[in-house]
């Protein structure tokens, strides 16, 4: 099995390679009736798209997509929602180096590993690539749940975090990193660049916010609204940790500190906190739903680094090509789809079991 597909009754499955003809995705489930063309898909595209900025890599993707079923007379009909971005600025010459040995931190070796066989042109299914068709994906799951406002943002890239005390969500779109304190933008220009001119590259952490999830979306045990997160996030390339709520910071806390403490209110509980991450049982309480992803630095850099070659031989690699210093930095917009994803699948679900 390849497991391409992710959902249960919102369900998407994603195609193509980094340096195939084009990429895409199938989203299935999604409610009839609902107005949808490209022009709905499309901004969400344009922020994640690559070569905006210096800060990103300087491929030059139009990130054009067209919805090829599933909408008649601008309504999506019930049935699968056909979505296609095609790949216009490949330059697999880049990657010659990459055929013949693995990139540390890459894929490059468990894919080889697993299958005997890979694409190296990008990395194939595990280059960034391939999150524009989540992004695609995450526009239509939008529509599903208009109740829900989802506001993604990089809270530290290469350590360097923002500081709370000067956070201005206006301040998210109007500089190249999703980054909600100007100050540490401005830091962020001069430690990224830094970067780049080393041939290394920085991860990123990137803090993301649901408001207006109701109480009562997720199920116990198996079927967690917080697990199904986790999962969702952990699937994104180049992701290796996931917190919901205080995450790790929880397990420093006393119970009382811990606890998110309740008074009456004019609909249903107020809390007085939200270390829960607005989710306690994997079931939403009705707070903000809060979590934070990790995204590792890019392992495609100029800095020879050992590693052995298809035959087992010691060798070394640099990657050359045109690649994130900070992949991290346009993931904001996919953790966004990401969350849109896993919570308009468990809205239908809790109406299909609910009511």
């Amino acid at each position: 099995m390849s497991h391409n597909s992710f959902g249960h009754l919102f369900r998407f499955t994603t195609w193509g390679e980094s340096h195939g003809p084009a990429i895409g995705a199938v989203v299935d489930g999604c409610p009839p009736g609902l107005a949808l063309s490209e022009a709905d898909i499309q901004p969400f595209l344009d922020k994640r798209r690559p070569g905006t900025s210096r800060f990103t890599t300087q491929r030059q993707e139009p990130d054009a997509v067209r919805i090829l079923s599933g909408v008649f007379e601008g309504k999506t009909t019930g049935t699968p929602i056909s979505l296609m971005i095609e790949n216009v600025d490949q330059r697999s010459k880049d990657y010659s180096a990459v055929a013949k040995a693995y990139r540390p931190g890459h894929a490059d070796y468990a894919y080889d590993a697993k299958y005997g066989f890979r694409d190296y042109r990008g990395g194939g299914r595990s280059s960034a690539r391939e999150t524009a068709s989540r992004v695609a994906a995450g526009a239509v799951a939008r529509l599903v749940i208009p109740e829900v406002r989802i506001t993604a943002w990089v809270e530290a890239i290469g350590g360097d975090a923002i500081d709370p005390a000067n956070f201005d969500a206006t301040e998210i779109d109007r500089n190249p990193f999703f980054c909600p304190d100007a100050a540490a933008a401005a830091r962020w220009e001069m430690l990224v660049d830094a970067a780049r001119r080393a041939g290394s590259s920085l991860g990123a952490v990137i803090a993301c916010e649901a408001v207006g999830v109701p109480a009562g979306w997720g199920a116990p045990l198996y079927a967690k609204l917080d697990a199904d997160l986790a999962s969702a996030c952990m699937s994104i390339n180049a992701v290796k940790g996931v917190e919901i709520g205080d995450g790790f910071g929880a397990a420093a806390l006393r119970g009382e500190d811990n606890a998110d403490a309740m008074r009456p209110g004019d609909d249903g509980p107020l809390f007085l906190a939200n270390h829960a991450g607005g989710i306690a049982g994997g079931i939403s309480t009705g707070q903000p739903v809060r979590l934070r992803v990790a995204f590792k630095p890019t392992s495609s850099i100029l800095t020879p680094v050992e590693t052995v070659d298809r035959e087992g031989k010691a060798t070394e690699i640099m990657t050359k090509g045109r690649h994130d210093p900070c992949v991290g930095i346009r993931g904001a917009p996919v953790v966004e789809a990401m969350v849109a994803l896993v919570l308009a699948d468990h809205k239908l679900r809790h109406r299909g079991q609910c009511g």
